[in-house]
């Protein structure tokens, strides 16, 4: 029988909950047709060990798991996709959402011809439960912001929690970034029209694991936004990277004058600022550009040294081809543009293919 109500639930490292998730879907959507789909980044805790032992008991439980893939709102993209049933609903496994507002949003969008249905922290009856005051100032701020990319007059556009109807889901698939964690506003951001409906909760307390939430989150939330904004001129990833590169320029040129201050000669000063700069630039990266498939253990020696290597050539090619152009009589700020714009390319498109896909 074909599901009427798929779930989509990403995971990361959350054994402890997930038939906890399984028995309270069961319960509450008993008289309706379900699926639930996790979708796992490769947990290091068994999580798709305890998904498997529920799926080979039931077959409305499903699982993907990803290697070498991360991010919450990539996971809801695939799980969405993965599903023939005509209503989609994203939950998180850490049963902070409260389910028992499924059925709501279900008969919502059947009877009432909405696109999608949200809970809500912020509309009256909802709540944050025992945040924390600086993560309460964060996300209220975050909010406000998020609310003048939408037209909608929606309390909650940062929710987690929410259910659309999968026909407008694939309207809107082709513009997703699929970036961080806030599903719900890609999708709002991505079509102004669709109607909505929010639905008043308490935001649960965590009893099993951790959460995922760290110091880049607030990142993302900026990086999603502008990728909304510029991404159809010019791919995200290359503006952190240039962005990257930029401050490493910044800090070459500090550290090459304070060599040069102490007397050191200046191939030694040059060397050495070139080396850190590149080393700099390779961490940042892996931190923020490429966040989602960033290396760690072993793998970041083996990145760092394809990094040093590429961007050793890159930084050939640009002298040569500015040295070059200077020779052509093309000014010496002009060479020096040209030739580093295409180091610039280089670098990107060959650290990205190579660097940060080697394991």
């Amino acid at each position: 029988m074909v599901p009427k109500l798929a779930i989509i639930v990403p995971t990361l490292n959350e054994r402890g909950n997930i038939s906890l998730v399984y028995e309270r879907v069961k319960s509450i959507l008993a008289h309706e047709a379900w699926e639930l789909i996790f979708v796992d980044d490769d947990s290091s805790d068994g999580t798709c060990n305890a998904i498997l032992e529920i799926a080979a008991k039931d077959s409305r439980v499903r699982m993907i798991q990803r290697i070498n893939r991360k991010g919450l709102s990539s996971a809801c993209i695939e799980g969405m996709l993965s599903s023939c049933a005509p209503m989609l609903a994203v939950m998180d496994a850490d049963l902070q959402h409260d389910v028992t507002l499924l059925p709501l949003m279900l008969e919502a969008l059947n009877d009432d011809g909405l696109d999608i249905a949200i809970g809500s922290r912020y509309m009256f009856g909802g709540g944050t439960g025992e945040w924390h005051p600086f993560r309460i100032f964060a996300s209220r701020t975050a909010t406000r912001l998020s609310k003048i990319f939408i037209k909608n007059n929606i309390t909650d556009p940062m929710s987690g929690f929410f259910m659309l109807r999968r026909t407008c889901f694939l309207q809107v698939v082709p513009s997703l970034s699929g970036r961080g964690f806030k599903i719900l506003l890609d999708i709002l951001t991505s079509n102004k029209k669709f109607c909505t409906k929010e639905f008043p909760y308490q935001f649960g307390k965590r009893t099993v694991g951790e959460s995922k939430l760290d110091t880049l989150v607030g990142l993302e939330f900026f990086l999603l936004i502008v990728e909304k904004i510029l991404g159809r001129f010019i791919p995200l990833n290359f503006l952190l990277f240039i962005s990257v590169g930029s401050f490493g320029a910044l800090l070459h040129l500090s550290i090459l004058y304070v060599m040069l201050e102490d007397s050191y000669n200046f191939v030694s000063a040059q060397s050495s600022a070139t080396f850190f700069a590149m080393t700099i630039n390779f961490f940042l990266n892996n931190l923020t550009t490429y966040r989602s498939v960033r290396l760690k253990g072993k793998s970041v020696f083996i990145g760092l040294l394809s990094f040093y290597t590429i961007c050793g050539v890159g930084a050939f090619t640009n002298v040569q081809v500015a040295a070059h152009l200077y020779e052509l009589d093309v000014s010496w700020w002009g060479a020096g543009i040209i030739g580093a714009a295409i180091g610039a390319v280089w670098n990107y498109a060959v650290t990205s293919t190579f660097t940060w896909k080697l394991v």
